[in-house]
Order: structure tokens, then C-alpha cells, then sequence
């Protein structure tokens, strides 16, 4: 039997992608862009609501812009190797300000990254599809919920909800209600206010939870780990603490 061969403009084919494959091989990092755009968005009222779709996200709370307008940085690298161009959108739809980036063919590699800072005074609510939010400066209500990525807090007194379904979540607050969940990582909370309530939710990972010194209504439950309770505990206490892991140690302990 003839042996089968295979057309030399297939062996082209392949090797041009071999290379573009080879030149495309290192990962996208928004921080390459050297050069960020830009752009200020009309905000009509009390609330924001930000929603992303694939981007690390830092949303700021600032003194220093005028009321009712938002500031946007965006950085973005990408490449692809066949296929259209990868594109970056950014647009203010009534108090929902929608981050997009379009990034698909053959060994597509992208990143974006987008700073937001946002007058005092303004209600946040994040909605990132996938990649970390950092947050810091909020006063009022701050809901963040990433589908994959870490959530960090920093420098902000109002109520609290952190929520990512594969990542993990850190605050370091002085919120008076706070409420952290993820599926899939560790949990650590710092808070330097007496909390009316602290609940911490982990499917997988540790909890560790820093409060100032005071009587405490804790519970905990952990399906596989140990668990350490350190502060001063009263069941009658209005500052409750719930914190439970499927797969992790617990510990609730005063702040040093």
C-alpha cells in the first residue's frame, strides 16, 4: 500500500501556527500597557452599579472628583493569532457602568485591569464575571460578587457584602456588618470597630476573623478542621459572629 503523504501547503499551515503559538505563548498582563485610556461618565444618583465580565477591578472611593461624575483607567493587552481583533468597550448605562473585552480565536490572549473611583456618598454594587476586585475608602454599602478571583477590602466603614465563588476574600475594616462568602478559598476578616454582626461562609479554607476586644455571640461549625474561639464570649450579646467552613480550621480571636 502507497504510503499516504500530506500536501506541503498543510506543513506551511501548521508551522505558521507553530509559530504564531510560540510568539503568543507568554501570558497577557494589563500592566504591560503602558499607555491607559481615560474617561469620565455622567452619574445620576446615589448608586453604581459596575459590571465586568473578564477584568481585574479597583474600585476607589474619592474626595477629589466632582459629585456625579466617575473617573475610568483602563489598561489592556491582547493578542490573536487568527480571528478578529480583541476589542475593549466601556459604557454608562444609567447608574450601571458596563466593562466588556471581546477576545476569541486561535490562541487568543488578553488581559484588562480598570481603576474606578467614585465620588463619597455613592452605594456600590460590583458584578465582575471573572477576576479579582480590590476596593478601599467606602463609607456606604459596597457589594462586590466575582465569579473567580480574590476580593480584598480595605479602608471602609459601611455595611459589607463579599461574595466569590473561587478565590479568596481579606478585609481590613472598620465595618459594623459584614458578610463574606466563597466557595473555594480562605476567608481572613480585621476589623477595628465593634461589629453588630460578622458572618463568614467558606466551602474550602480556613476563617480567620480579628475583632476588637468585647463579648462576642459566636458559633461556628467546620465539616473537617479544628476551631479556635479566643474572645470573650456572652450568648445574650448583640455583636453576634457566625463563621462555618466545609474543609478548614476556624479561629476567632482578639485583635493585638
Amino acid at each position: 500500500m502507497p504510503a499516504r503523504t500530506v500536501p506541503v501547503r498543510a506543513f506551511a499551515a501548521l508551522g505558521a501556527v507553530a509559530v504564531l503559538v510560540a510568539g503568543l505563548s507568554a501570558c497577557a498582563s494589563a500592566s504591560d500597557d503602558k499607555d491607559p485610556e481615560h474617561r469620565s461618565f455622567d452619574l445620576q444618583g446615589r448608586t453604581l452599579t459596575v459590571d465586568t465580565d473578564d477584568s481585574a477591578l479597583e474600585i476607589v472611593a474619592s474626595d477629589d472628583h466632582a459629585a456625579g461624575k466617575i473617573e475610568v483607567t483602563r489598561w489592556f493587552s491582547g493578542s490573536v493569532a487568527v480571528g478578529s481583533d480583541p476589542e475593549v468597550t466601556w459604557k454608562m448605562d444609567g447608574d450601571r457602568l458596563v466593562l466588556r473585552m471581546h477576545c476569541s480565536g486561535v490562541v487568543a490572549n488578553c488581559a484588562a485591569k480598570h481603576r474606578v473611583e467614585v465620588p463619597r456618598g455613592i452605594a456600590v454594587d460590583v458584578k465582575d464575571g471573572d477576576g479579582s476586585v480590590r476596593a478601599s475608602g467606602f463609607e456606604d454599602a459596597l457589594n462586590i460578587r466575582t465569579g473567580d478571583g480574590s476580593v480584598h477590602v480595605t479602608d471602609s466603614s459601611g455595611p459589607l457584602e463579599l461574595r466569590t465563588d473561587d478565590g479568596s476574600v481579606r478585609a481590613s475594616v472598620s465595618s459594623r456588618r459584614v458578610r463574606a462568602h466563597t466557595g473555594d478559598g480562605s476567608v481572613r476578616l480585621e476589623l477595628d470597630t465593634v461589629p453588630d454582626r460578622v458572618e463568614s461562609r467558606t466551602g474550602d479554607g480556613s476563617v480567620t476573623i480579628s475583632l476588637p476586644r468585647a463579648a462576642y455571640k459566636v458559633s461556628t461549625d467546620t465539616g473537617d478542621g479544628s476551631v479556635d474561639v479566643s474572645v470573650p464570649t456572652d450568648d445574650t450579646s448583640a455583636h453576634v459572629v457566625d463563621a462555618r467552613s466545609g474543609d478548614g480550621k476556624i479561629t476567632v480571636r482578639t485583635a493585638n
